[in-house]
């Protein structure tokens, strides 16, 4: 699957729930690896915020990002609406505080983005498998979620309020691709004595009748009836028998179950990347959608860090992709220099080498002639060598070009490479190539041995 991001911007606008505030929210084109962040560009400097669940901060009523004290709240169904789509990278920028909430759910952001169209990126996406079964659970709250292996994204809710008129509901999807039909037109909802709460703490400015579900589970007098028909500029508020106020038609039977899981997704969006995983919430909320966002998060990171750590394993009789004489034609180097005798796996942000460090090489007869150790910086040459054959593998014309170090940047020296070793060398690439510039991290192993690594961004220059 390749990333993708909009064919062009494209402008939606409409007024904060609680701030009551107009807001122009314009979702923008992005580059590969770029993710989803937002920007306010009502605030000087136009900061940007990732959508990243280490920025939350409030959770009482949406989620509310911060970085270095701008904020930007109720981000979960603009988030949901990108997920579902399958969009990778796009900015979302804004001249508020706060997201518009429109009719209370993701549909008219789906609606205004397929108006510009999807358009795919030269770059694959990038998924967290999750290996394992991930569970949290909130007692207090009786929450409980897992997340579970699965080649797919899969999501089930449950929800049980206790509540005469709202029971229990369950919402599934079994793919993404029934996001946009079965859930993202759900709309958030709210008990009556939740918005009477919000209301005397002067929150829901921006709330009307057509943007939330309000469920009435109580007598409700009719002076109290006058009052919100009055706070919500209506003629008149009445109770249906099903315990929806003002006669609002629920799209679908258990549309507050479709908008739990709707929540779900767009929290979910803050952990950084696609899942493929079967997610199963009971009861869940904004508070533990992101508390378990962070422990997947967290096991996305400690995954990469393994990972990157990780030897490659090398087998002498696997088959080489590039033999020696294939490396002649990648490198412009020749023998005593050229520091790469085989590649064995390539992709295209990762290439691993092989190095035979033997004793008749030309450096141990003057490098400590008497404990013959291979240079350090010869290592590192041998890593960049590497990194030059992973991007010039991709042209059609190497031979006239070469790759030149601009820096070396956390060079670190474990242990020494002596002869007999096979030096084996993991080089991946940070950043998308630009305008010929390449940052890679290259390391350096012996066995399971880590003896050498750093980051080197390098320059890649047409010589003919």
């Amino acid at each position: 699957m390749k990333q993708t991001t909009l064919k062009q911007a494209v402008t939606i606008s409409g007024v904060g729930l609680h701030t009551g505030a107009n807001v122009n929210l314009t979702f923008t084109p992005a580059p590969i690896n770029h993710g989803y962040k937002f920007q306010r560009i009502d605030v000087e400097g136009q900061p940007i915020i990732e959508a990243d669940c280490d920025l939350v901060v409030d959770t009482s009523r949406g989620t509310t990002l911060e970085k270095n004290g701008v904020r930007v709240s109720t981000v979960e169904h603009a988030l949901a609406a990108l997920v579902g789509l399958e969009i990778d990278n796009v900015l979302l920028q804004i001249d508020g505080p706060e997201m518009p909430i429109m009719d209370g759910s993701s549909y008219p952001f789906i609606e205004k983005i397929l108006t510009v169209g999807i358009e795919e990126q030269d770059a694959e996406r990038e998924y967290f498998v999750v290996p394992n079964n991930i569970h949290y659970s909130d007692a207090e709250n009786q929450v409980e979620m897992v997340a579970m292996p699965l080649d797919d994204y899969r999501l089930t809710v449950m929800v049980d309020y206790n509540s005469p008129v709202l029971g229990s509901q369950h919402a599934t999807i079994t793919n993404l691709s029934e996001f946009q039909s079965q859930v993202s037109s759900c709309r958030t909802f709210c008990f009556l004595h939740e918005l009477e709460i919000m209301l005397n703490n002067n929150l829901i400015k921006g709330g009307d009748l057509n943007n939330a579900i309000v469920i009435v589970d109580r007598v409700v007098e009719d002076a109290e009836m006058e009052r919100l028909a009055k706070v919500f500029n209506k003629p008149k508020v009445e109770v249906r028998k099903e315990g929806i106020l003002n006669n609002v038609e629920l799209r679908f039977q258990n549309e507050p179950a479709r908008h739990k899981l709707l929540d779900l997704i767009g929290d979910l969006a803050l952990v950084g990347m696609p899942l493929k995983a079967q997610i199963m919430a009971a009861r869940p909320g904004h508070g533990s959608n992101v508390a378990f966002a962070k422990k997947i998060k967290a096991l996305i990171k400690k995954s990469k860090k393994k990972q990157a750590n990780e030897a490659p394993i090398y087998n002498p009789n696997q088959k080489a992709i590039f033999e020696y004489k294939d490396i002649n034609r990648f490198l412009p180097h020749a023998h005593p220099f050229l520091l790469v005798d085989k590649i064995i796996e390539k992709s295209e942000k990762e290439i691993i080498a092989v190095k035979n460090v033997t004793g008749d090489q030309y450096f141990f007869a003057g490098h400590f002639p008497g404990d013959p150790i291979m240079p350090g910086v010869l290592q590192l040459e041998a890593m960049a060598q590497a990194g030059g054959i992973l991007i010039l593998s991709e042209v059609p014309d190497p031979e006239n070009y070469a790759t030149y170090f601009m820096k070396i940047d956390n060079a670190k020296f474990k242990e020494k490479v002596v002869p007999g070793d096979t030096l084996v060398m993991k080089m991946e690439l940070l950043e998308p190539i630009r305008r010929g510039i390449c940052l890679m991290r290259g390391r350096a192993y012996v066995g399971e041995k880590l003896v050498s690594e750093a980051e080197m961004m390098a320059q890649i220059v047409k010589i003919k």
